[in-house]
């Protein structure tokens, strides 16, 4: 197998794909306590992003629907992301989504700009009375609490393929240190900037694009 079919692009969705982070756009809405807490304990180390998530959507007492329609009045998706498809299905690359957001958004508004046909791993959510139930399943089927977007990348690697990642927040730093070329904005860029870590900075997905017509 040549070293084009065997790259990967793999991507983070909530403010990488997306303009705006989805899951804070639903917990403004709908959470019924104070999710940003949560939000500062994760971001200060005191929780895992699972246990966040967990806690944070068992919140949400609204429906699916309520959830959609507030993330589609709201949510845009960043420009340039279909050309990268694009590029990725002309190249031979395959195009990974790994998030830490919750599946039944994230394949809504993929199937809403007519690219359902992508692969999502990300949060499992189901729906019930009291609260969204949020669960992280890693490659080998078992529930993870943290790392997420790691053990998707080391069984990539292992799998042989060449990663090439693109994210933009806390939790794509330790993930896009172990690909061979990462895309970054927001504060995976900020930290990149701060640890001389290469990568390129994008605001949209054309100059993605531009760079992986080269590779």
């Amino acid at each position: 197998m040549s070293e084009v079919s065997k790259t990967l692009v793999q991507c983070d969705f909530d403010g990488t794909i997306t303009e705006e982070d989805v899951s804070f756009v639903m917990l403004d809405a709908f959470a019924g306590g104070d999710w940003r807490q949560l939000f500062r304990d994760y971001e200060e180390g005191k929780i895992s992003v699972g246990r966040f998530n967990t806690q944070a959507f068992a919140m949400v007492k609204a429906d699916r629907q309520s959830l959609l329609e507030i993330a589609r009045s709201k949510v845009k998706v960043r420009p340039g992301f279909k050309e990268l498809v694009a590029c990725c299905r002309r190249k031979g690359f395959r195009l990974v989504i790994v998030s830490n957001g919750l599946d039944f958004y994230i394949e809504k508004i993929l199937r809403d700009i007519g690219l359902a046909d992508i692969e999502v791993f990300a949060a499992r959510t189901r729906f019930h009375p009291g609260g969204l139930k949020v669960q992280y399943i890693g490659p080998d089927g078992n529930q993870l609490d943290s790392d997420f977007k790691a053990a998707y990348v080391a069984l990539f690697l292992r799998e042989g393929y060449r990663i090439i990642y693109a994210g933009n927040g806390n939790s794509d730093i330790a993930p896009a240190r172990q690909c061979q070329h990462i895309f970054a904005t927001g504060n995976l860029l900020a930290h990149c900037q701060q640890t001389n870590l290469a990568c390129t900075a994008f605001t949209d997905f054309n100059e993605v694009v531009s760079v992986l017509e080269l590779l």
